[in-house]
């Protein structure tokens, strides 16, 4: 395995076992205005940044919402699950631990708001691992473009080449390989129709952190 200097995680679906809780949130945010979630809709926000989804959403539904009201509401929805019940997904915690013993940068690429990432973190234990932590608004494009994970990249101080990204969306994997990272692929089942073509696009692909890449040494 070549010998990577920085390793850039995206967290809901690839850290956190998350994605149950915005499909909830899905249901219940339009329910409560009379609309069921098409079928399409989470794969169409999925590498949006949080602000993109929210336009998206006010736009595909003719909401009379706000965008930053809309956020808002979809922050407080999300603020307990997010203090206090989102889990990281199994031998995570682990992986990110040894890599951490051996000295290598890490990094968080996120599309979530820090209202709900600083609290995620702190309640697994891993707030401290992080030498960077951005997110795609401020990088000022979704995942379809690699913005965000040239931002960290950057502030972590190496070249993309010693780069590699930790993603579990197709447009995700595929804008990160744009800008000349390696990727590690994690599955997640609200993925699962895509698994085959990211294992195709993705440098490794694992079923979870036990089979995660380590390196040399």
């Amino acid at each position: 395995m070549k010998a990577y200097k920085a390793y850039i995680f995206d967290l809901d679906g690839t850290l956190l076992d998350s994605m149950g809780v915005w499909n909830q949130i899905d249901v219940d945010f339009l329910g409560k205005r009379g609309i069921a979630v098409p079928p399409d809709y989470m794969n169409a926000i999925s590498s949006m940044t949080f602000h993109e989804t929210a336009a998206y959403t006010i736009k595909r539904f003719a909401l009379s919402d706000s965008i930053d009201g809309l956020m808002r509401e979809w922050n407080d929805m999300a603020a307990y699950a997010y203090s206090h019940t989102v889990q990281m997904k199994p031998y995570a915690k682990e992986y990110l631990m040894t890599l951490k013993e051996r000295g290598l940068k890490l990094a968080v690429a996120t599309s979530l708001s820090a209202e709900l990432c600083d609290p995620v973190l702190r309640n697994n234990g891993i707030d401290t691992m992080f030498d960077v932590i951005c997110n795609t608004d401020e990088a000022g494009h979704g995942k379809s473009r690699p913005d965000v994970f040239l931002l960290a990249a950057q502030r972590t101080g190496v070249p993309v080449g010693g780069c590699l990204v930790f993603e579990d969306i197709l447009a995700a994997v595929k804008s990160a390989k744009s800008a000349g990272m390696s990727v590690c692929a994690v599955y997640d089942k609200t993925s699962a129709n895509d698994w085959e073509e990211i294992k195709k696009t993705a440098d490794y692909a694992i079923d979870d952190f036990r089979s995660a890449p380590l390196p040399p040494g």
